[in-house]
């Protein structure tokens, strides 16, 4: 067996595309907010949230490499290597930065064809959803939230699957920014006077509350509210930069969008 052996999945996109390469058995411990593939749960031990993790319980399972990703995860990252853990803190945030970290984390276990296999596999799905999207009758406005105090809108793979499921982001201008910082929506009127069609949300750690958002003011003017066209996206398929945002994530967005391009009013 070549390149790490004991691997501890910090968040859920590593464990995802572990399991999918066939490279489990490196896997020792993982993110308990995990749910992909579904026995990750009953054969791993849980051993970090997001933004916090068991750091002695990490230990314990003598990990040759912890993977982690983003900033939010620095302070953990920081423990691990203070306590000679060898950490990959990834910092991707595009459709394409995605797909580099399954040929990167395949070819990181030697099974780098495998990956670019699998990797592959994502961009033939992808270019199908795109070519069935272009071809809908229309395309709605659609408007993302990704948490709701502050409003903060979509992140860029999320805002680039959108556009591939067939809608229109209402703020292209914010979802290149990387942080989540900036791309807060101060003036929640913006959101009104940019009319989307759809909504969508994702709330990360909790679940979505349409009624909430349709009741917040002015916001009964807007077309989806209108139409009660808000609907959920649950998080772990649309807002972990892995797998499964390119397969279910996807589709859950084309599907809605479907429904609504092929609405007769």
């Amino acid at each position: 067996m070549h390149g790490p052996r004991r691997i501890v999945c910090l968040t859920e996109e590593p464990t995802e595309v572990l399991y999918a390469l066939g490279e489990q058995e490196r896997i020792v411990g993982i993110s308990g907010f995990t749910v992909r593939p579904p026995r990750a749960r009953r054969e791993k031990p849980r051993v970090s949230a997001f933004t916090s993790a068991k750091i002695d319980a990490i230990l314990e399972l003598r990990p040759d490499l912890a993977i982690g990703f983003s900033d939010i995860q620095a302070d953990i990252a920081q423990a691990l290597i203070r306590a000679g853990v060898e950490v990959w803190i990834s910092n991707h945030r595009s459709v394409a930065g995605i797909l580099d970290y399954i040929r990167r984390l395949g070819a990181l276990v030697g099974a780098g064809d495998a990956a670019v296999l699998y990797a592959h596999r994502a961009e033939t799905h992808m270019d199908a959803v795109r070519v069935a999207a272009a071809a809908l009758p229309r395309h709605p406005r659609v408007y993302f939230e990704e948490w709701d105090e502050p409003i903060i809108v979509a992140i860029q793979w999320v805002a680039e699957l959108l556009r591939s499921a067939g809608g229109e982001d209402v703020f292209p201008e914010l979802s290149t920014q990387s942080l989540a910082k900036h791309r807060i929506i101060a003036d929640a009127r913006e959101v009104v006077r940019r009319d989307p069609q759809i909504i969508f949300g994702s709330w990360c750690g909790k679940r979505f509350r349409p009624e909430q958002v349709a009741a917040r003011p002015g916001w009964g003017a807007i077309s989806a509210v209108r139409t009660r066209q808000l609907f959920e996206i649950k998080s772990p398929i649309i807002l972990q930069p892995g797998p499964a945002a390119l397969f279910d994530g996807l589709d859950a967005l084309h599907a809605h969008i479907r429904a609504w391009a092929l609405r007769r009013d």
